[in-house]
C-alpha cells in the first residue's frame, strides 16, 4: 500500500485548501481507497477538517515550541487547536533556500518525537553531489541523519533529489533504487520518493524497489491530478 502526500509548499488560500481537501476525503470514501493519504496546507489553511481515518493533515513547518516570541514561526499551541499531530522535517527548500542548519533540524525533530508527532524527514543531494558519484551521494545524505532517531517509531522518510525539485527533472528507475535500496539497508522505516513526481510516471515510481510512496509537490495541487496520483497508486 503507497503512502501519498500533498506539500502545498506557499500555494492555495484557506477557501481553496477546504474545497481540495473536501474532494479528496470524499473521493477517498466514494472509491474506497486505502492509501496513506496525507495533505500539508500552508499554515494559514490549517482548520479542523471532517476526514476519513486514512487522510491526515499535517503542518508543513513549525518551531521547536509551545508558543513564545518567535515571530513568524507557528507552535504546538497553534497545531493543537486543529488536533495537528503531523509535520514535514528536513525539506531541502528549508534546508537550502531558507538556510536551516542540521542542528536546528535536529533540534525541531527530538522536539517533535518527543510530543509523538508523526514525522515525514526529508532528505536528497543537490546536483554537484550527485554528479560526484553514489558513493558521495549517500555520504552526504547520510549527514542529514545527524541527531536524527531513525529508530522513531512515528517516522516516514522522503528522498527528495533537490536538482528533481520542481524543475521536471525526474531521476531516473537507477537512480532512485540504488539510493533507497542503500538507506533502506540502514534504516528499516517507509521511505518516499521526491522529485518531479507527476500523474503520469507516479505509479512506475511507486512500483519500484524500496519505494514505499511518493511526496508531492506540483502536480499534487491541482485536485483532479492528485486524485488521479491517488488513483494511480491505490493498488501497489
Amino acid at each position: 500500500m503507497s503512502i501519498i502526500a500533498s506539500n502545498f509548499k506557499t500555494n492555495h488560500t484557506r477557501k481553496s485548501t477546504a474545497t481540495f481537501v473536501k474532494e479528496v476525503n470524499d473521493f477517498l470514501v466514494s472509491s474506497k481507497i486505502t492509501n496513506d493519504v496525507y495533505i500539508f496546507p500552508t499554515s494559514t489553511s490549517l482548520d479542523t477538517f471532517d476526514s476519513v481515518s486514512n487522510l491526515t493533515m499535517g503542518t508543513q513547518n513549525a518551531y521547536a515550541t509551545v508558543k513564545g516570541s518567535f515571530t513568524g514561526e507557528i507552535g504546538t499551541e497553534q497545531l493543537d487547536e486543529f488536533g495537528i499531530k503531523t509535520i514535514l522535517i528536513g525539506h531541502s527548500e528549508r534546508r537550502h533556500i531558507l538556510g536551516e542548519s542540521q542542528e536546528e533540524i535536529a533540534k525541531k525533530f527530538v522536539f517533535y518525537k518527543e510530543l509523538d508527532y508523526k514525522i515525514i524527514y526529508c532528505i536528497g543531494e543537490p546536483l554537484e553531489v550527485k554528479e560526484a558519484g553514489l558513493e558521495k551521494t549517500l555520504e552526504y545524505i547520510y549527514e542529514q541523519f545527524v541527531g536524527i532517531d531513525t529508530n522513531y517509531e512515528n517516522l516516514i522518510l522522503a528522498y527528495e533529489p533537490v536538482w528533481a525539485i520542481g524543475t521536471g527533472v525526474t531521476a531516473t528507475n537507477e537512480d532512485i533504487t540504488s539510493v533507497h535500496s542503500a538507506i533502506k539497508s540502514q534504516i528499516d522505516k517507509p521511505l518516499l520518493y521526491g522529485g518531479s513526481v507527476k500523474v503520469a510516471n507516479v505509479a512506475e515510481i511507486c512500483k519500484l524497489e524500496g519505494v514505499d510512496g511518493a511526496l508531492i509537490g506540483t502536480a499534487s495541487w491541482n485536485v483532479e491530478d492528485f486524485k488521479q496520483i491517488i488513483e494511480n497508486t491505490k493498488d501497489l
